[in-house]
């Protein structure tokens, strides 16, 4: 089985910058997530971001709650790339998913506007859940831009 890809791209009414400190806190990435599901930060980064963690490194596992508080999924998170200010990519394995990966990427539209593209690849470990899931995760997708829209037009 392959893994599946798609891409998802929105203008966010902010400058850059702004949407790059937002889109690497792990405050900022459960504030796009809820109130669908919440990540717990696995133990020891507490306080990092993700433009100061080690890359290509396991970084721990990060439990998933549905609705913020029923445990759902977990992902063992590793940074495998990153470019401040331009992008970053993890690439994991879950519960689920045999491969996950997310590539967000920024781009200044302007001064006030930036264009981000998420890049998502899965593989299930029971292929035949693929079509199933890949609607639900691309909602998924559509719903953060629409809460990352949503914390820039609010502030």
């Amino acid at each position: 089985m392959s893994v599946r890809t798609f891409r998802h791209t929105s203008t966010i009414a902010a400058p850059l910058d702004e949407v790059w400190r937002r889109v690497t806190d792990f405050e900022g990435i459960n504030d796009e997530l809820m109130p669908v599901m919440r990540m717990r930060v696995p133990p020891g980064l507490r306080d990092a971001t993700i433009d100061t963690v080690p890359l290509g490194v396991p970084l721990g596992r990060s439990w998933i709650f549905y609705l913020g508080f029923l445990p759902l999924e977990y992902d063992d998170l590793v940074i495998t790339e990153l470019a401040p200010g331009s992008h970053f990519q993890e690439a994991s394995s879950m519960a689920s998913m045999r491969r996950w990966t997310h590539r967000r990427e920024l781009h200044a539209v302007d001064a006030d506007r930036t264009e981000v593209t998420d890049v998502v690849g899965f593989e299930p470990w029971l292929p035949l859940l693929a079509s199933p899931l890949e609607p639900v995760i691309r909602r998924l997708f559509v719903h953060r831009h629409r809460q990352l829209a949503r914390h820039f037009a609010n502030n």
